[in-house]
């Protein structure tokens, strides 16, 4: 009798320890749990991620592969409480960053996760160096979970794709115009020179063709941040002799350009001052016509007769022979 009292103690006992004392647990201020029950995570009614603004990133032929359930997300507290059927997924939900030629499925490609290669629209195999923020997206923790087996090797992978590709057709802004100049078209050709250039646009551009990887894969990049673009190791001499022709050839246009500059506003500045002459001349001729017309209307035509004799004594004085016509 003593046997079974104590076999019934110790059980229920450990179904006190199993359910009761085990069955609590707190989520720290990083993290956000969801919670399973018999395998199922706990959803928002029937809705999905195609109710969530993240999916306005998806194209329309990605929003039924990539619709997702919502699920109850479990903030930072505690102590909760659940049973023993019942699962807490703990996620952290602190922004990491990664070299961005981390490969999480073979840590010793691209040089052990250090440079990522890609190939260039001329045709030039280039190193890249930098790194990515990314944070799990809260408002899509089942496709973290649940619907992607490893989500950071496929945002990882989608990153990297996105970023050969761009890499492979980048073209520079304004470099169309600049090809017109016939001097300048074996310069502007180099596209190493155009990507070193132009990071900020690169960055910013796989920034908002990363927005839609939270839809996808429940991870969302914070930022990328390309700080290093490196050529072969071949072509590094001649892409530094075409930097420096490139640069004397910029050179040589701007002083170009300056000397025009200074000969037009040269220029312009002798037209107007020849226009101020010409005014200046012009304007008393039009001030002595406006006065004459103005004695001819109010003193009719003897002011004019004596205004004329006037000033021709005015001239005679100022003269040492004069020629008279006489009639006949």
């Amino acid at each position: 009798m003593e046997i079974i009292t104590g076999i019934i103690i110790g059980f229920v006992a450990w179904l006190l320890i199993r359910c009761v004392l085990s069955g609590f647990y707190t989520v720290d201020q990083n993290q956000r749990a969801v919670k399973t029950v018999f395998g199922r995570a706990q959803r928002v009614g029937d809705r999905t991620t195609l109710h969530d603004p993240i999916a306005e990133s998806l194209r329309d032929d990605e929003k039924d592969r990539y619709c997702y359930p919502q699920v109850r997300v479990i903030p930072p507290g505690g102590p909760y409480f659940k049973w023993p059927w019942e699962k807490i997924h703990k996620v952290s939900v602190a922004t990491e960053t990664v070299n961005m030629a981390f490969d999480p499925q073979a840590p010793s490609a691209n040089n052990n996760g250090t440079v990522l290669e890609a190939v260039t629209k001329d045709q030039l195999n280039t190193g890249l160096t930098g790194q990515i923020r990314f944070q799990v997206a809260e408002r899509n923790l089942y496709a973290y979970l649940f619907g992607v087996t490893n989500p950071i090797a496929h945002v990882m992978g989608y990153f990297v794709a996105v970023l050969r590709e761009r890499i492979a057709t980048f073209e520079a802004p304004g470099k169309k115009e600049a090809d017109a100049l016939a001097d300048t078209v074996s310069v502007e050709g180099i596209s190493i020179n155009d990507l070193r250039k132009n990071l900020r646009d690169l960055n910013e551009h796989m920034d908002l063709e990363c927005q839609c990887s939270q839809a996808r894969y429940g991870i969302r990049l914070d930022a990328s941040l390309i700080t290093g673009i490196d050529p072969p190791s071949e072509v590094e001499s001649a892409l530094a002799a075409i930097n420096t022709a490139h640069n004397q050839v910029s050179s040589d246009i701007s002083l170009a350009t300056a000397a025009a500059d200074q000969r037009i506003v040269q220029s312009r500045r002798a037209v107007e001052i020849e226009t101020l002459k010409a005014q200046a001349e012009v304007e008393p001729l039009r001030r002595l016509s406006a006065q004459l017309a103005d004695l001819k209307r109010t003193g009719g035509q003897k002011s004019m007769a004596a205004y004329i004799r006037n000033a021709k004594l005015v001239l005679f004085s100022q003269s040492s022979r004069v020629i008279a016509e006489v009639k006949s």
